[in-house]
């Protein structure tokens, strides 16, 4: 009872003390030690403003002491600087009284630290370039870290003189300096990077961290605007080449695609495997180069030329065990399709099906030398002449993508039906050669030697099978045969046949060379052909403007400029100049190609702003037209708004909808059929649309440049994996509010974004929109479908389009697009790959990106080009993205110094893990499994040796890797117990 009487009055008291505290501002309790820095610090500080100078320099060596000595945490400010913040404005006053200089400099030294917790912007740099400049780490890592961020923006203060700027730059050499000895490689870039001299990197580098650093440099491109990510790419250049790593100096130079750099790297390195190594990456990256006056020049061009690359494909496909040819129904099995009780609409011999067979039967064998319909010629003869004419073409060029690099075999087949009475047959045969041909640079150049003298023919498809031949076999070469500007330099002949006026020079065969052209050219901003092409473009009439093979030409230019970034400004504008449905569309279309794979936001907004325009069309009317229009036109880009057709037209659209002519009815179901037949060709203009109304010509046709738009934020994109999730968004708004061209677009558009790369969001979306109503979206998305799964054998995805080839099995166009996806799916029986990105997905191949954006483009109007029955042997230009995806090991023969031979060796393969600015030696990969080379490496997968028996020559597993032996290896020895 005693206690509970004493607990009460303890209770109300402590309740009462409450109520004090809620009131009055508690005031925080401070420990002993605290209190006595506090009373010696403003003792310091007082002894400083008395006038006794003999005080001041020990005064302030003991703040000094007193400072450093607190032990300095992220979370709380310390104490010395706490009770020291009263003072600042003191200390400053002090500051300006002090007269002796070692004096002055201390103290500026001191509230340079102060000032990181006073609200004044820029006095710590300010007085620490008065201070005494001792070294700058003393003060503790958050004070460098606090003048590195002050740094960056008083350096981008307008109106900063040269010896401010001198200044600053000291004191940024001495961060860098510290922050490279403390393990901080990332913040010191950030800061370089940030007042734009990288150059300076180049010195504090040492050799231990310059891997961490040229890694975090090159990372950081992709998401750096133009032209500071090829200045960061040069950075990592230059410190590679600072500490002898010329291949890793090759691969940055490859990713400015600057080739007579690649020149002067090779003439510095003198290890004979390391040269080869370099050899097979710019074979692999598809840069061709002559190495005329090397002493191992034979070797060098072999294995750049991928002379021997199909030999090393076969030994991968007998250790999986699938050289045994597979048919088109093998890959189709039709017998699981949910079949139909009351009989199959679709002829199994139609036309559209005999060519999807050729196609997939060339796709699944890819490579492998056997098949069952192509080996015997009266069975490959059967075939061809299943089809009609094109067809034909098509269907004798499938043969090359069987013997695909294998240039002796190949050719050796090829010449039977060289000499056949039928030109379709021959000139597939001369599409086959380039086809072989391509990504194989033999030394004798077979292609262009049978190719070039059909160039000049006098009949349009001898034409067109030997340019397009042409294009493919050569694409991104560098060799003198292509180059050289005389007879019988490939370039030279393809560009006679811009200005050709012989009857046989169709429009067919003009596009075909300006394309050819392109592949040949990629990314080199060759200018002189480009004006030849703009030329040829300048000198056409409105009208022939609108013939889909003009395009070709249009797509020539812009694979002339593909990533060669703000080189390709002028020529834009120049574009401008032509008729405006087709120079907006071309301009755009040069524009993308050039910022290709580079992530450059700025570019992906330009774009989806040309999305949002709304461009009506009088034939798929609706009743909100006029509202839409309305609000759609004021938001015109300056470049429309300058068209001189576009103001009248803008002015005009309100007009039909008032206007009794237009029955809610009837064209309603013309606009149903309108879609599919005309607007997905966007340079066609489209006719029943300029019937209804005279004042609406310009209208529809600036919605060939939105297509344009769509795919480019795809192409852009695709550079960084941050792009692409943010595009996967983008695209979902365009396929909701978007016009009809869009969303045919945006299918192909998802697909560029992962090639080869079968993501299951991805899929679904496509899966819907290939059930669309729209036919046009559904052709796309299956073909887009192919893109995706490309050489994957994706379980899921051949389930989807088993599917689909029941749903469509009515639609003859449809069904064939499913069988060529099926195909494409299981291309060379699941060891290759469409991707574009290689060597640890930093290096964009231009040549196999060109392919990709040529046929996407092409799918874009695909009703006047891939499905006019004409022109599917565009399909054809896919093959420059067709590479094995393969790890296979080589070393030095002994028995034959300076050749290579096969070597298997253990390795582990499994997902990669991003290391960049990890501290220590992070792990690459993360659940591996041990394999035994040659392998295959799926997307985002990478290998590592599982045993240090030898050292790889190169630190990226792909493709064919060069061994060395390592000279300290042990061999386990497991002592049995006995």
């Amino acid at each position: 009872m005693v206690a509970t009487t004493q607990q009460k009055p303890e209770a109300e008291k402590k309740k009462v003390d409450d109520k004090k505290g809620k009131t009055e501002p508690k005031k925080e309790e401070m420990t002993e030690e605290d209190q006595k820095l506090e009373e010696d610090l403003n003792l310091l500080v007082q002894r400083l403003s008395e006038p006794d100078t003999s005080l001041y320099k020990p005064s302030l060596e003991t703040m000094r002491s007193l400072i450093r000595a607190s032990t300095t945490s992220m979370t709380s400010v310390p104490k010395p600087l706490k009770f020291m913040r009263p003072h600042y404005n003191k200390m400053k006053e002090i500051y300006t009284s002090i007269a002796a200089p070692e004096v002055k400099k201390l103290c500026a030294d001191i509230i340079s630290v102060l000032a990181m917790t006073s609200d004044e912007r820029t006095d710590t740099i300010n007085y620490r370039i008065l201070g005494s400049h001792e070294p700058i780490g003393d003060w503790g890592h958050e004070y460098v870290r606090h003048l590195a961020m002050e740094m960056s923006e008083e350096w981008k203060k307008e109106g900063t003189s040269d010896a401010r700027k001198a200044e600053l730059l000291q004191l940024t050499q001495d961060i860098v300096s510290h922050h490279m000895k403390h393990n901080a490689e990332v913040e010191a870039c950030d800061l370089l990077i940030e007042i734009e001299r990288l150059d300076l990197l180049v010195t504090y580098v040492q050799e231990v961290d310059h891997q961490r650093v040229c890694l975090y440099i090159l990372s950081c491109a992709p998401l750096t605007p133009d032209p500071d990510n090829i200045i960061l790419i040069r950075t990592a250049l230059q410190l590679y080449l600072k500490f002898n790593r010329y291949l890793e100096a090759v691969r940055c130079a490859i990713m400015v695609n600057d080739v007579p750099k690649v020149h002067e790297i090779f003439a510095k390195a003198t290890d004979p495997l390391l040269r080869k190594q370099m050899a097979i990456l710019l074979g692999r990256h598809q840069i061709f180069l002559d190495y005329e006056g090397a002493e191992d020049s034979d070797a060098l061009s072999e294995l750049n030329s991928n002379a021997h690359l199909y030999e090393y494909f076969h030994s991968l496909a007998r250790e999986l065990d699938i050289m045994e040819p597979k048919t088109p129904e093998g890959i189709y099995k039709s017998h699981l399709e949910h079949s139909r009780p009351f009989g199959n609409s679709s002829q199994p011999d139609s036309t559209r099906m005999n060519l999807a067979a050729a196609l997939v039967n060339g796709f699944v064998n890819c490579g492998f030398g056997v098949d069952k319909m192509m080996a015997e010629t009266e069975e490959a003869s059967r075939w061809f002449y299943k089809n009609k004419e094109y067809g034909m073409l098509t269907a004798a060029a499938s043969q090359g993508l069987i013997w695909r690099w294998d240039i002796d075999t190949g050719l050796a087949q090829c010449d039977r039906f060289l000499y056949i009475n039928d030109d379709y047959i021959k000139a597939g045969t001369l599409l086959a050669i380039g086809i072989i041909s391509s990504g194989i640079q033999d030394a004798c150049d077979p292609a262009s030697a049978l190719l070039l003298d059909h160039v000049q023919s006098e009949r349009p498809i001898m034409r067109v099978g030997s340019i397009l031949g042409l294009g493919l076999a050569y694409a991104n070469s560098k060799r003198e045969t292509v180059t050289k500007n005389e007879e019988r330099g490939v370039i030279f002949e393809l560009k006679k046949v811009l200005s050709d006026q012989k009857p046989s020079a169709t429009p067919e065969v003009k596009g075909l060379a300006g394309l050819s052209l392109g592949l040949i050219l990629v990314g080199t901003a060759d200018a002189e052909a480009a004006m030849e092409m703009l030329q040829a473009l300048m000198d056409k009439s409105e009208t022939e403007l609108t013939d889909p093979n003009m395009r070709f030409l249009a797509l020539g230019i812009a694979l002339i400029f593909l990533q060669t970034q703000d080189k390709s400004d002028v020529f834009v504008e120049s574009l401008r100049s032509l008729p405006d449905p087709f120079g907006a569309m071309v301009s755009t279309l040069v524009e993308v190609c050039a910022y290709a794979g580079t992530g450059n936001v700025l570019k992906i907004q330009k774009l989806l702003h040309l999305c949002s325009e709304h461009y009506e069309t009088p034939v798929a009317e609706k009743k909100t037209t006029s509202t839409r229009a309305g609000r759609g036109n004021p938001s015109a880009t300056p470049a429309r708004a300058a068209a001189p057709g576009n103001a009248a037209a803008g002015a005009a659209t309100p007009a039909p909808t008032g206007t009794p002519a237009v029955v809610p009815g009837a064209p309603r179901r013309d606009g149903a059929a309108g879609p599919a037949a005309t607007p997905a060709a966007p340079g066609v203009a489209d006719a029943s649309a300029t019937d209804a109304t005279p004042a609406a010509p310009a209208k529809p046709d600036l919605s060939s440049q939105q297509a344009i738009a769509v795919l480019g934020i795809g192409l852009i994109a695709m550079g960084d994996d941050i792009g692409s999730q943010m595009a996967l968004r983008m695209f979902g708004h365009l396929i909701r509010y978007g016009e009809p061209v869009i969303r045919r677009a945006v299918p192909l558009a998802l697909s560029l974004l992962s090639v080869s790369n079968p993501q299951l969001n991805i899929l679904e979306t496509l899966s819907k929109f290939s059930h669309d109503s729209d036919p046009d979206t559904a052709h796309n998305a299956i073909f887009a479908m192919g893109l995706v799964g490309a050489g994957t054998n994706n379980a899921r995805l051949v389930a989807m389009l088993r599917n689909l080839a029941s749903y469509h099995y009515k639609d003859q166009v449809s069904l064939m697009l499913v069988r060529i996806a099926q195909g494409l799916t299981h291309l060379g029986k699941g060891t290759m790959t469409l991707n574009p990105w290689h060597s640890d997905r930093q290096l964009l191949s231009p040549s196999a990106l060109a392919s990709l954006l040529s046929i996407c483009y092409c799918f874009l109007d695909a009703n006047n080009t891939v499905l006019n029955s004409r022109q599917h042997y565009l399909l054809y230009t896919l093959v420059l993205a067709m590479q094995p995806r393969m790890l296979t090991t080589l070393i030095e023969d002994e028995m034959k110094p300076g050749s290579l031979k096969q070597l298997n060796v253990s390795v582990r393969v499994g997902q990669a893990v991003d290391v960049v600015a990890q501290a220590g030696k992070p792990k690459t990969i993360t659940g591996f499994q041990t394999h035994t080379t040659p392998v295959l490496l799926a997307h985002g997968e990478r290998a590592e040796l599982a045993n240090d028996e030898y050292i790889p020559v190169t630190p990226h597993l792909e493709g064919l890797v060069i061994l060395k032996k390592n000279p300290e290896y042990q061999p386990v020895v497991v002592s049995s117990k006995k």
